[in-house]
């Protein structure tokens, strides 16, 4: 198991345990705390963290086991794929030719053998990528650190990375912690996920249950849903289930909001409208029901939804 408490004002403050095999999905708007979170554990920023019975606080960063995949890879500018993935195992001790097998075997693995002479600058992005997920691994890391490990690629290259990756983390025994604003990612990798809300944790459970009773707007978002706080409880309903219209709507049993229409777009067969209410709506409606209705950036409009169409559930657990 590993547990981690970070404290540091302005930034983020969260306690954070996760068992071994287990991976841990951690999301969040910018500036919530995520990347610092990934940071404490690998020792780059202050914090506590113990992992199994070894207590890795006072330890410099080269003696955690800690494998990190970055946002922009980092790999090595002047070694090939072949010698970015041994440099790990090198540092730990292996001799060359021993880190040079251990490395082949992490490019066969991810399918990329046939580049191991390439250097950083020679790979697509997909393949820098799987080089250094693969250089994080070939280290046998206790802890692996994911910090958006698809963002920049193209969406059939992170559809195919984010098979491959699940695969590799169905397989490893330590605790893997991966960063992203994603929600396919946490609902297709994560066994748990943790939300970060302005430097603290605003959630935690397993993804279905995430997706279905989401806490904070920015999930909500990310699941594509609605979210409207009221007291001591929480309205979640899709943007599908929202009638727009131009006059204030009759019915008691008709939850209501006015607000401004921030823009309209193509979803799907839709017209997605954002509408700057309290808070933030969406809603969806047929393209000829919006050219009817006249509807354009900065014309007010009422939102409203049946009662029987939301879900209510308790602020906080």
């Amino acid at each position: 198991m590993m547990r981690v408490e970070v404290d540091l004002p302005g930034r983020v403050r969260a306690d954070v345990t996760a068992e071994a095999g287990e991976v841990l999905v951690v999301i969040g708007p910018n500036g919530a705390g995520k990347s610092t979170l990934l940071r404490a554990i690998a020792g780059l920023e202050p914090g506590r963290v113990q992992v199994g019975d070894a207590d890795w606080t006072d330890l410099d960063v080269p003696q955690r086991r800690v494998g990190y995949v970055f946002q922009d890879q980092s790999l090595f500018p002047h070694l090939s794929a072949l010698d970015n993935v041994a440099f790990g195992p090198r540092a730990r001790g292996r001799s060359r030719a021993d880190a040079e097998r251990v490395a082949r075997h992490w490019l066969e693995r991810f399918g990329i053998a046939d580049l191991a002479g390439r250097r950083p600058r020679e790979l697509s992005g997909g393949q820098a990528q799987r080089v250094a997920i693969a250089r994080a691994l070939a280290t046998e890391p206790e802890v692996l650190l994911l910090d958006e490990p698809f963002s920049g690629l193209d969406v059939s290259v992170q559809m195919a990375l984010r098979i491959e990756l699940g695969r590799h983390l169905s397989d490893f025994p330590g605790v893997a912690l991966l960063v992203t604003h994603d929600a396919i990612d946490a609902l297709t990798l994560a066994d748990r996920v943790l939300v970060l809300d302005d430097g603290a944790v605003a959630q935690v459970g397993r993804p279905a249950e995430v997706a279905a009773e989401p806490r904070t707007p920015h999930v909500a978002r990310l699941v594509g849903l609605n979210l409207v706080a009221d007291g001591e409880e929480m309205i979640a309903f899709t943007p599908d289930s929202v009638v727009v219209s131009l006059h204030e709507p009759e019915g008691s049993t008709r939850l209501r909001w006015r607000g401004t229409i921030a823009s309209l777009a193509p979803h799907g067969d839709a017209v997605r409208l954002l509408v700057h209410a309290s808070p933030d709506l969406l809603a969806d409606l047929t393209p000829a029901a919006a050219v009817e209705l006249g509807l354009v950036p900065g014309r007010e409009v009422w939102l409203s939804a049946k009662a029987t169409a939301v879900s209510r559930y308790a602020a906080r657990r």
